[in-house]
């Protein structure tokens, strides 16, 4: 037999316990020592914590065959100190991993897997990152526990259809992102519906633009926050702009002529055709929490700032460049050229 429990062995155990179940009788079933199964699940009873296969098993992947051996994360150092300051700015695991082998690509001291942070959130009883971030939520989800990534179901907007471009007709160079210049956009509404701000995010780069609407988010004045937000971009950083069909962009043809940057419309109730927004906007509900925040309290520089720091997050689709970067890149262009 096999020395260490396998993925199913651990899914009888987790059913088992969370059942009542006796590690005796639990060890019988599995035809294993009833110590195999006590210390096993006692990993994490013993912390008050209710055993979980899967980081039971995420855990055994990363535990060193050497005994003694100190996790990476585990101990004070110049890599617990790096990653424990990343977390504070919300970049989540795999960002730090892939961001700190660009950076220290001859110090493989100061290089870590996004699985090992993962475990020194979640699973070192001694040494554990979250105790050390306790003023904040550790990880940007603010889970306890790892869980399976899930298809997040959400109500949709009541919209009607505009007379204006059809997504079908956006340029193809839009649709693989090779080209910058193609913006994705929506409304985030505040709590009760009383508030809103505009999100954008450029489809090539994953640049974050917030505008805030301080008077209301009736076509009039959202179509003008979007012009002045839009003004300042070179005309080759204004190629497109896709948005769904609200209310608040019944006016889009003057934002076309004011900005020469045509507007698309997705079909109705697919949020995923303007995907990179709607994922940018689930990671604004960690500042702005849904249901919560009034966005008359907020101000353009409040959003300039969380816009800054999701700017300054590195992407693994960029190489673990930053959206900043890549769009100082752009601009340098547009200046020299």
């Amino acid at each position: 037999m096999a020395l260490r429990l396998s993925p199913l062995e651990r899914e009888e155990i987790g059913l088992g316990r969370a059942a009542g179940e006796s590690f005796r009788s639990i060890a019988r079933r599995l035809g294993r020592s009833p110590s195999t199964v006590s210390r096993e699940a006692g990993r994490f009873e013993r912390y008050g914590q209710r055993y979980r296969p899967s980081d039971a098993q995420w855990a055994s992947f990363l535990r060193p065959n050497r005994p003694g051996r100190v996790a990476r994360l585990a101990v004070a150092g110049p890599l617990r100190s790096l990653v424990v300051d990343l977390l504070r700015s919300r970049w989540s695991p795999r960002q730090i991993a892939g961001r700190l082998a660009v950076e220290y690509a001859d110090r493989p001291e100061l290089r870590v897997s996004h699985e090992t942070i993962y475990q020194a959130v979640y699973l070192q009883s001694r040494g554990n990152l979250r105790a050390e971030l306790a003023e904040q939520k550790a990880l940007r989800s603010g889970r306890l526990h790892r869980r399976a990534r899930a298809a997040a179901a959400g109500a949709v907007r009541s919209s009607r259809p505009w007379l204006g471009l059809r997504i079908s007709q956006r340029p193809a160079e839009a649709a693989d992102r090779a080209v910058p210049g193609h913006w994705e956009g929506d409304l985030l509404i505040g709590a009760r519906g009383g508030s809103a701000i505009a999100t954008l995010v450029e489809r090539a780069t994953r640049f974050v633009v917030l505008v805030a609407l301080p008077d209301s988010r009736v076509s009039e004045h959202v179509i003008a926050q979007l012009t002045t937000a839009m003004a300042g971009l070179p005309a080759h950083l204004r190629r497109s702009l896709t948005w769904d069909q609200g209310t608040e962009m019944a006016q889009h043809a003057e934002f076309s002529l004011a900005t020469h940057c045509p507007v698309y419309f997705c079909d109705p109730h697919s949020p995923w055709q303007r995907g990179s927004n709607e994922n940018t906007n689930g990671l604004l509900r960690q500042y702005f929490p849904k249901g919560t925040h009034d966005f008359r309290t907020t101000t353009q520089t409040d959003l300039n700032t969380v816009a800054d720091e999701l700017n300054g997050r590195p992407r693994q689709t960029l190489g673990w460049a930053t959206p900043g970067e890549k769009m100082a890149q752009l601009m340098t262009v547009a200046t020299t050229g």
